[in-house]
């Protein structure tokens, strides 16, 4: 299962955290997803609420998503149409809830430092290619069982699938207990902490 992604980027730096990503006054309004959509990144200001459009990718720096451990982040960025994040490293459960909420992630320092703001990015999960122009930087690519999951629109859908497939087999599905979607990753791999 390949999935590949193209967009335009919006870049940022270091530590920019859960309430930037999804303003903490917002928190505790209910609210569908679309509309936590238009409050995307509304903290940092600037164009991104006016200008980004589906399939745009960010590329951050350093610890990505760090602070609280809301989903209402991750949320808002898949509502609003982001088609990927591209960090340096990543909080551990903002990388989580990414892959769980199915919005693709990639840590790739490389791609923090050389690919400007504006930039056309298309991004091979399967292949684990980030290209950018000229450039082509590589990253381990999702096991296949975590790209299942991205690919699926997340954790609960990926389940979903799981149990109607497995049509009454105990050992698929939710009753699954011999693997973890991350088992066999190193920590590299699935997080990096700043």
């Amino acid at each position: 299962m390949n999935i590949l992604r193209e967009g335009r980027v919006w870049k940022y730096g270091d530590d920019v955290n859960t309430d930037v990503i999804f303003p903490g006054c917002y928190v505790y309004e209910l609210m569908s997803e679309k509309k936590m959509g238009t409050h995307a990144l509304e903290g940092l200001g600037g164009a991104f609420n006016k200008e980004a459009k589906p399939g745009d990718i960010i590329i951050a720096g350093k610890n990505w998503g760090c602070g609280s451990s809301r989903e209402q982040a991750v949320k808002c960025l898949k509502a609003r149409g982001i088609g990927a994040i591209i960090a340096g490293s990543f909080s551990r459960i903002y990388y989580r809830n990414c892959i769980n909420e199915g919005l693709p992630v990639v840590i790739c320092p490389e791609a923090a430092e050389k690919i400007g703001d504006k930039s056309e990015v298309e991004i091979d999960f399967g292949q684990g290619v980030i290209r950018s122009g000229h450039l082509e930087l590589h990253f381990p690519p999702y096991p296949e069982y975590v790209a299942q999951i991205v690919q699926r629109g997340g954790l609960v859908p990926f389940i979903r699938r799981q149990d109607r497939d497995s049509e009454g087999n105990e050992t698929e599905g939710c009753n699954r207990t011999d693997v973890h979607p991350f088992e066999n990753e190193t920590a590299d791999t699935k997080f990096s902490m700043a």
